[in-house]
């Protein structure tokens, strides 16, 4: 068993290193944000080539929705940010570090980044080791906990990339869709993903030991690299923006509050749509400079 982790860490360790020689030759250090996704795919099929105790039809189970999630979200990151340039948390860690940005992001970017998947990834690794028997209920909450995630989060980003592509929607707040009832529905979703992998490895006996992996990412999209982060930008970039934050949920999908009575007739009198925004998951997103963390938020 020690040895499928020390593996996946030993991957993480060496694309992460990889990553920065690139960045470093590319002076592009949003490469990261990309590999985010597509990263937890290495880091699980790693495991499941070394580890030999769990059950097949679990790990093809876990494998197939970790593929499915993230090469999802690494093409989508790859064909919104092409051609954009570094992002502008990264510029402006270059900025106040200078000449010693290239080394200190090997900590505070990719080592940091590398650190957290690993631990994210948990639940998708642990499939890999320990058997739990045939499939059951808890593997069939897992994938439906999934599918309700990633639906969330890539109908989310979607919506928002054609309201984005719409020229008269320039300068206006999004709230259709799934923006109505959430502010975040791909945080929303990037998290419900990973507590959906935490219920199928929870199907096996040291399954409960991978909580730390779906804790994580929600502390992250909640209280860290995701909304606060993002809200702060869009509160300062985007008149309305403070009145969709005050009638529509940050994170979990609820029904639209009703607006306070003196601030009606003034949203009815202007356009209520307007770009909202990481991975991560929300736009760009694994994560202003949150340290290098993934940008969620697209």
């Amino acid at each position: 068993m020690p040895s499928v982790f020390l593996a996946t860490a030993a991957t993480v360790t060496t694309a992460m290193s990889i990553l920065w020689l690139v960045s470093l030759a590319r002076r592009d250090a949003s490469i990261v944000d990309i590999y985010w996704g597509p990263g937890f795919l290495i880091v699980a099929s790693v495991a499941c080539a070394v580890g030999h105790g769990g059950d097949p039809p679990r790990r093809a189970l876990s494998l197939a929705l970790v593929a499915l999630w993230g090469l999802r979200l690494g093409l989508h990151l790859y064909f919104r940010n092409r051609g954009a340039g570094e992002d502008y948390r990264y510029q402006a860690m270059r900025r106040r570090h200078g000449e010693r940005f290239g080394r200190i992001s090997l900590v505070t970017v990719f080592g940091l980044q590398g650190v957290l998947a690993w631990i994210v990834s948990l639940p998708a690794q642990v499939v890999h080791v320990s058997a739990g028997g045939p499939l059951g209920p808890l593997d069939l909450a897992g994938a439906l906990l999934f599918a309700v995630g990633f639906s969330f989060e890539a109908i989310g980003d979607w919506q928002l990339a054609r309201f984005k592509a719409d020229p008269t929607s320039r300068g206006r707040v999004m709230d259709q869709g799934l923006w109505r009832y959430t502010r975040h529905p791909n945080y929303f979703g990037d998290a419900l993903v990973w507590w959906g992998l935490f219920a199928i490895a929870l199907a096996t006996p040291i399954g409960v030991w991978t909580l730390p992996g779906p804790l994580l990412m929600t502390f992250l999209l909640r209280r860290v690299s995701g909304v606060p982060l993002l809200e702060r930008s869009l509160r300062k970039r985007r008149p309305g923006y403070a009145d969709y934050a005050a009638r529509t949920s940050a994170f979990f999908p609820l029904p639209p509050r009703r607006a306070p009575r003196g601030k009606e007739a003034d949203s009815q009198s202007r356009p209520t749509r307007s770009e909202a925004s990481r991975p991560a998951r929300s736009e760009a997103k694994p994560s202003g400079d949150r340290k290098g963390l993934p940008r969620e938020g697209r």
